[in-house]
């Protein structure tokens, strides 16, 4: 089996519509990508009370983020008026379909920024949801464990 042209299988470019216009985010350049990579890992570390290399940190905030990450689509952008909250809402999107997936990213577009609203995944959806509370156990009175020893002997 021969493998096809990678170029025909992966899909390179978010397109995130804003006030009627279409911006067309092309997949950023691999060390574009693995300094997200990097961020997003440090992020990660420090949120956990983990140590965190600065310097590593530090080397790959470097430079514009957010220009790389987004490419033509930031000047677009900034040209067209866009507001603050919607470029960074592009940015944090195209954050989330570098570091994960293009389901990721749409996820976190359908939020408008508000972690609360993230759209369930496909699986959840699926189950509509299901419950995973646990039911509560029997309010008869009577209990599914076996006495204790001591109180065995005394029914004797």
């Amino acid at each position: 089996m021969a493998f096809e042209a990678l170029d025909e299988l992966l899909d390179e470019t978010l397109i995130l519509p804003i006030g009627g216009h279409r911006y067309t985010i092309p997949a950023p350049s691999a060390e574009t990508g693995l300094r997200v990579q990097t961020i997003v890992q440090a992020a990660a570390v420090a949120a956990s009370g983990g140590d965190v290399d600065e310097q590593a940190l530090g080397d790959a905030a470097e430079g514009d983020l957010y220009r790389d990450l987004l490419g033509p689509a930031y000047d677009e952008m900034l040209d067209d008026g866009v507001s603050w909250p919607a470029l960074k809402h592009c940015a944090r999107t195209a954050i989330a379909w570098v570091v994960q997936d293009k389901a990721s990213a749409e996820r976190v577009w359908s939020s408008g920024g508000d972690p609360s609203r993230l759209a369930p995944n496909r699986a959840e959806r699926r189950s509509g949801g299901a419950n995973t509370t646990k039911n509560q156990g029997s309010t008869s009175g009577t209990s599914g464990r076996s006495a204790p020893a001591r109180a065995r002997r005394k029914r004797r």
